[in-house]
């Protein structure tokens, strides 16, 4: 993406709070604010617009994160008709300064965005159907822009429903290969800004070591990536179907190890260099 300058102002002082989120020269603005305030964010002005907008929160049967996205030509008429939706805990809408945002142009924009949001696959869905609109080229080309934008601004609201899990690394510390190995078995994986991801096709071990006993969260991690799909069981270990990302390189090796890990020992470059080694080089 090209290089951006964002503005983000705090009404209230505090980052958790009502926000408004601008790019430099670009039409477009986001409101973002926790459901507490919803009733101050549908009287702004910018809520009055037409829009796309994104309800996000944790799904409470899987407990994994959970996301509604959606259009409205009001959105603040739209948003009031979601509080019958549990789940979800903070809000964010994009509109446009100008009038030039037509009904055409968000249904064209909520059809993309829940394209990707499926692709990134790091929150659980809950819109039942997606709806789409024919643009001719030239406005499909500006949407694509605006979409850019909104993938600019949502990660800087805390929202990254449409972050790739496998995005290209951009440094050589993210490009790096990392080996994670135990009883013959290995898993590869590389660092990201948000923690590290194991690539598919990487082993882990198909039981539990004694030390989960004390650390339920590895049991319920496992086993969560288990009814997710994520691990599956082949002969006598377990192999990751997609690529995963967790918060933690010791995450990453608990998982895999099948027991607590210390993950900056446990990771390895291809020379048999720690995590912690390579950070301190």
């Amino acid at each position: 993406m090209p290089s951006a300058t964002i503005k983000i102002f705090l009404p209230h002082g505090d980052p958790k709070r009502l926000r408004t989120a601008e790019i430099s020269n670009w039409s477009g603005k986001a409101v973002a604010g926790p459901r507490t305030e919803l009733d101050q964010l549908v009287v702004r002005e910018e809520a009055d617009n037409v829009g796309i907008y994104f309800l996000t929160g944790l799904d409470p049967m899987s407990g994994v994160p959970a996301v509604y996205i959606g259009e409205a030509e009001s959105v603040k008429e739209r948003l009031k008709q979601h509080l019958d939706k549990d789940f979800w805990n903070q809000v964010v809408f994009f509109t446009s300064k100008d009038e030039n945002l037509t009904k055409a142009h968000i249904r064209f924009l909520e059809g993309r965005v829940i394209e990707l949001a499926r692709k990134a696959g790091r929150a659980n869905l809950t819109n039942s159907q997606s709806t789409n609109s024919r643009l001719p080229e030239s406005d499909r080309a500006d949407m694509e822009i605006f979409l850019q934008k909104i993938e600019q601004l949502l990660p800087a609201l805390g929202v990254e429903v449409l972050v790739p899990i496998a995005a290209k690394p951009e440094s050589a510390d993210e490009s790096r290969l990392l080996y994670c190995e135990i009883v013959g078995l290995r898993a590869t994986g590389h660092l990201t800004p948000n923690g590290i991801v194991v690539l598919k096709g990487s082993q882990a071990v198909l039981n539990l070591r004694p030390s989960a006993e004390s650390y339920p969260w590895v049991v319920n991690a496992r086993e969560q990536l288990r009814l997710n799909g994520v691990l599956s069981e082949a002969e006598d270990h377990l192999v990751f179907t997609a690529d995963h990302e967790f918060s933690s390189p010791s995450a990453a090796a608990a998982v895999v190890h099948g027991g607590t890990a210390n993950g900056r020992t446990a990771w390895k470059d291809a020379q048999g260099r720690t995590l912690k080694e390579l950070e301190a080089s």
